[in-house]
């Protein structure tokens, strides 16, 4: 019961403030959005039994930084960069916990993965080129970002699939924060592929914390 309730509410709240986005109603999609990474906390603590394990409960601090990310910019003038600090915080603790599986993840067989990773690195700084003295800042998200999304299938795939989102996601951002392309409806693309890179990364912890378990 207590996994339905948290689906149907991780369900009500993605689909409102997707829908909310696309109205352009800004405060409704403030108050969602707010929500959105502790309901997704809420599921992954429904999906998993005690004792939680380290995975699970680095996934859940992580979803706390995610959380911070969302809700801290919202409370001062420029809060970019206060939204960089929470995700890369997020993104540092994600890693950490798909560390001890790094040698199940597809770039410890095809090392050819890091100079491409390296290569996505370049080129998202390249895009934000124009960030300034921001820029320092971004490069070390941009390299955490794609740290994670290495180690992220050796979890198992769901969670590499959602670490790959999540880097579509942030490309969105980058393009809209530093270039003058507008994408359109990109608020909503980005909210989107964020909502499924954490929904999808929230399944591939409890499913390994679950084979653990079972083992």
């Amino acid at each position: 019961m207590q996994r339905t309730v948290a689906w149907a509410v991780l369900g009500v709240l993605s689909l409102s403030h997707l829908g909310f986005q696309l109205a352009d109603l800004d405060l409704l999609s403030a108050i969602t959005q707010i929500l959105l990474m502790p309901a997704v906390a809420a599921l992954l603590w429904t999906l998993t039994d005690a004792p939680r394990g380290r995975l699970v409960r680095l996934g859940l601090v992580a979803l706390g930084f995610s959380w911070l990310g969302d809700t801290l910019p919202r409370f001062v003038d420029d809060g970019f960069l206060l939204m960089v600090g929470g995700f890369l915080v997020a993104q540092v603790i994600y890693a950490v916990a798909f560390w001890p599986y790094r040698s199940r993840a597809t770039v410890a067989r095809a090392r050819w993965l890091v100079p491409a990773a390296a290569v996505v690195v370049i080129a998202l700084l390249w895009v934000c080129r124009d960030a300034g003295w921001l820029l320092p800042a971004v490069a070390v998200y941009a390299t955490a970002l794609v740290a994670m999304a290495l180690l992220a299938d050796g979890v198992n795939p769901v969670a590499g699939v959602g670490a790959l989102v999540f880097v579509v996601s942030d490309a969105m951002i980058g393009l809209g924060a530093f270039t003058d392309l507008d994408l359109p409806a990109s608020g909503f693309w980005i909210m989107l592929t964020y909502i499924t890179a954490q929904i999808l990364i929230t399944l591939g912890i409890a499913r390994e914390a679950h084979a653990h378990a079972d083992s």
